[in-house]
């Protein structure tokens, strides 16, 4: 059996991005239940030169809607990164999640060997399809997906690992 490029993309993709939206549930009603500002939540971060909560959650969903738009052969839709709450963030991942919804499976017909170019000027990176999906956006997808998952866990937030990986 042949692993296909959208196999090992898209569905994934889907897992995680609605887990985060059941993750941004609980931390939302965390946030109530303990009297706790959201924003001590959403912009939390471990370390002064890491980036926040928000942060995190807008570039997980960057990397799912970039890397199947590239891998499709198609343009990335931007985002404004102005979400300031769970409900804009929630937002983000269903929108998110609608545009890869949106891409037809045949489009992924041959990703594997598709030149891919991101970053511009010194940061420029050139892959293959392949190359770009196993050893670029799948681990900084879930770099930051788990790291949003962290913060909250570490905040107290009652998440468990079944609800990062939510269901599929």
């Amino acid at each position: 059996m042949t692993l296909s490029i959208y196999s090992a993309s898209i569905p994934v993709f889907k897992q995680i991005l609605n887990s985060l939206i059941v993750i941004l549930d609980k931390a939302e009603a965390h946030a109530t239940e303990k009297k706790i500002d959201p924003n001590a939540l959403l912009q939390f971060r471990l370390f002064p030169d890491m980036f926040p909560f928000t942060r995190q959650i807008q570039i997980a969903a960057d990397f799912a809607k970039g890397c199947a738009a590239r891998l499709a052969g198609q343009d990335v839709p931007a985002y404004e990164d102005t979400e300031q709450s769970f409900a804009e963030l929630k937002a983000r991942l269903v929108t998110t999640l609608a545009f890869i919804d949106s891409i037809p499976q045949a489009a992924f017909e041959g990703s594997e060997t598709r030149a891919i170019t991101t970053g511009s000027g010194e940061k420029t990176k050139h892959f293959t399809g392949q190359t770009y999906l196993f050893h670029y956006a799948l681990p900084h997808f879930f770099f930051h997906a788990t790291t949003a998952y962290n913060l909250l866990r570490h905040n107290g937030v009652d998440i468990g690992k079944k609800n990062f990986i939510g269901t599929y």
